[in-house]
């Protein structure tokens, strides 16, 4: 089986204590350290056995003429200024980036495969089963995990490199992501990726 990990939404304006969008991450004690910890693990271990590592972001122009505002989650992006393309904002966590000559998605709506190039590039590569991570886990993940089945690849949820806001939530929707994939510890996840390549 070919497997690719999707990073999703590792961005400042959402895992960052700064970010001007707090749904995705607590902004009290160490949270977002951990997530972005348990992020680096995750995306080192998959590089480290040659599987594919695929960041998904989310952007929009100054003016925000490509929102279509038809659900809160997008007026209040609008309403807050967040996540204007060429700002901080929108830029990968450090720690988190994309590394040279591997894919970065950029989309507009909630799950990453819609109006992307994501699906083309995930045929491209071969793969058929995808490791999915990012924040929020009941925004994009589950929706992004949800297009997947529905488009017949198999999943696993990274569930320690997810984040909700609140636990409460975040525990309700990998208990329901585990109807429809495998939800594991990212050293679950990385212990089964196999031995590292020598890269010598």
């Amino acid at each position: 089986m070919r497997t690719a990990v999707l990073a999703l939404h590792y961005q400042n304006e959402v895992l960052h204590p700064e970010g001007r969008i707090a749904l995705g991450v607590s902004r009290d004690g160490d949270a977002s350290a951990r997530i972005i910890n348990s992020a680096r693990t995750l995306l080192a271990g998959a590089r480290a056995t040659g599987i594919p590592v695929i960041s998904v972001r989310i952007a929009f122009r100054s003016d925000y003429a490509d929102v279509i505002r038809n659900a809160p989650i997008f007026r209040n992006v609008v309403a807050g200024g967040a996540m204007v393309e060429g700002t901080w904002g929108t830029n990968f966590v450090e720690g988190l980036e994309p590394e040279t000559g591997e894919f970065v998605i950029h989309h507009t709506r909630i799950g990453a495969f819609t109006g992307s190039p994501l699906a083309e590039t995930l045929r491209a590569l071969g793969v058929d089963h995808l490791v999915i991570a990012g924040v929020a886990t009941n925004s994009v993940v589950a929706t992004t995990a949800a297009q997947a089945v529905d488009m017949g690849w198999e999943i696993t949820i990274a569930a320690d490199a997810c984040s909700c806001r609140d636990p409460r939530l975040q525990q309700a929707t990998l208990e329901n992501l585990a109807l429809i994939g495998d939800v594991r510890s990212v050293e679950e996840i990385v212990a089964g990726f196999g031995p590292a390549r020598n890269t010598d």
